[in-house]
């Protein structure tokens, strides 16, 4: 299977769950190409809305679908989405309202486009949001299994973060996503890589290179940032006795925070957040801008093997 944008999923996946379930509706605010939204619109037009560039509008108008019945999927840029934060919070977690925010073009990979268009604080910012779930499908497999649980589950809101770049399958055509469950995908007791979104492959290649060295790693998909399952994470953390997060968004209040959080009330451990470390982005090609800031297998590797020393000198 060629690598697959979890956004093209996406649109698919919408497109396909529309014919089953009537109640569904889509808005965009002038991206529906980008965001994919375009394939649900050209076969449900009457069930799609185009708000143009108003996004705060679009947030508001489906809150108020959400609250009639419908499951609206509310789609835009990660950064222009997560902007409307006010209304994000009255008019949709303060209402308890089942709207599905669907935030595309996360992170610096989306490249040459720069920082105006990347999102990189949106994680940190749903986070906050009482009954807000933040979802992050490392491959098209699991984003088309979370569509599809998030237009048949009407409870609270949710938030959905997509890539722009391909990204390669890290799940076999069998796997069944469970919500609110880490996802192991390799198996170790040195140390564990624990990874969300366009990172997770990179980071099981971290995980082969780094065992030439014999070193034991463990990769562990993240795809329901929030509710974490802090439970999960504590046995990891008892076993391995380092995690190492990888992320591409801001390390303050992303899932690094958020397992810093969650490990700070249950079982301490050295962690090393790895990510964008507290600066805007910028223009530059998808993999130059990865490589810089150390979230390609190379970079996941060196930055282990110095935590590692660092750790084991403790």
């Amino acid at each position: 299977m060629p690598a697959t944008a979890t956004r093209a999923a996406f649109g698919k996946a919408l497109a396909a769950i529309g014919a089953k379930c009537p109640n569904v509706v889509a808005l965009d605010a002038d991206l529906a190409k980008s965001t994919k939204s375009e394939l649900f619109a050209a076969q449900f037009p009457e069930r799609f809305f185009e708000m143009g560039i108003a996004e705060a509008n679009m947030v508001a108008t489906a809150a108020g679908l959400a609250l009639a019945g419908k499951i609206p999927f509310a789609c835009s840029f990660a950064c222009f989405l997560t902007g409307q934060f006010a209304e994000i919070r009255i008019s949709v977690a303060y209402s308890e309202a089942p709207v599905r925010l669907v935030g595309t073009h996360a992170g610096v990979a989306i490249g040459e486009d720069g920082h105006s268009q990347m999102g990189l604080e949106d994680i940190a910012l749903m986070r906050t949001l009482p009954g807000m779930t933040v979802l992050q499908p490392a491959d098209d497999i699991e984003t088309t299994q979370m569509v599809e649980h998030l237009a048949t589950h009407t409870d609270g809101p949710a938030y959905l973060r997509l890539t722009r770049q391909n990204v390669e399958r890290v799940h076999a055509d069998d796997y069944r996503w469970v919500p609110g469950r880490l996802d192991t995908l390799r198996d170790g007791g040195d140390v564990a890589i624990i990874a969300s979104g366009g990172p997770v492959k990179a980071a099981l290649d971290a995980a082969e290179a780094l065992a030439s060295e014999d070193v034991s790693a463990r990769v562990v998909n993240c795809h329901t940032i929030k509710p974490l399952d802090a439970d999960a994470l504590e046995r990891i953390a008892r076993k391995c006795g380092r995690i190492v997060t990888v992320e591409d968004h801001t390390v303050i209040g992303g899932l690094g925070g958020a397992v810093c959080e969650a490990l700070a009330d249950r079982f301490p451990v050295p962690v090393r957040r790895l990510g964008i470390q507290d600066v805007f982005g910028e223009s530059g090609s998808p993999s130059d801008l990865i490589a810089k800031h150390g979230l390609d297998a190379e970079g996941i590797a060196q930055s282990i093997r110095a935590f590692m020393k660092a750790t084991s000198a403790v």
